[in-house]
C-alpha cells in the first residue's frame, strides 16, 4: 500500500472520526499522472448525491505525453462504494459541522484507492493543544533517550 497524494491538512484540521476505502473512476491519462506522482487532494472534499459519492476539488495534473484525450485536471471524480457504505456516508455527513475529505490516494492490488474520512473540524484551541503533546512528547522522549545513554 504504496500512498501516491496525501492530504497533509486532514488531520491538522479535523478531527477524524470515521475512515472508509473506496474505488476512484479514473481515465488512462489520469491513472499514468498518478503513477508520476502528480497531482494533490489538499483542498479536495466529497459529497454524497443521489446514492452515489464524487470527488470534488481533486486535482490531477494533466499527463505530459497526453493527446488531446487528456483529462481535466480538477474534474469531478465518481468513488465506489457499497450501498450500505454510502448510506452510513451520507447519516454521517448529514450532522452539522461534519465534513467528508480524502486523507490519502493509494495503491492496491493494481488499482487506485481512496482513503475516506468524516471528520469534525477543529478549533484553534484545539490545534493549540496538539502542539502541546507532542511538544511534551518529544521532551518525554528525549528525557527517557538522554537517561538511557548516561547509563
Amino acid at each position: 500500500m504504496a500512498d501516491i497524494l496525501t492530504n497533509s491538512k486532514a488531520r491538522r484540521d479535523y478531527h477524524i472520526l470515521e475512515t472508509f476505502e473506496a474505488g476512484i473512476v479514473l481515465h488512462g491519462t489520469e491513472v499514468k499522472a498518478l503513477r508520476a506522482g502528480k497531482g494533490q487532494i489538499a483542498d479536495a472534499f466529497a459529497r454524497v448525491e443521489k446514492d452515489e459519492v464524487f470527488l470534488y476539488n481533486a486535482h490531477i495534473d494533466e499527463y505530459a505525453q497526453g493527446n488531446r484525450q487528456n483529462h481535466q485536471p480538477k474534474a469531478v471524480r465518481k468513488l465506489l462504494l457499497h450501498k450500505n457504505e454510502i448510506r452510513k456516508l451520507f447519516s454521517l455527513t448529514s450532522v452539522k459541522g461534519n465534513a467528508l475529505f480524502p486523507l490519502s490516494l493509494y495503491w492496491k492490488n493494481g488499482r487506485v484507492k481512496v482513503a475516506l474520512a468524516v471528520g469534525k473540524g477543529k478549533v484553534e484551541f484545539d490545534k493549540r493543544d496538539d502542539i502541546k503533546q507532542r511538544d511534551s512528547d518529544r521532551e518525554l522522549k528525549r528525557a527517557t533517550m538522554h537517561r538511557l545513554k548516561g547509563k
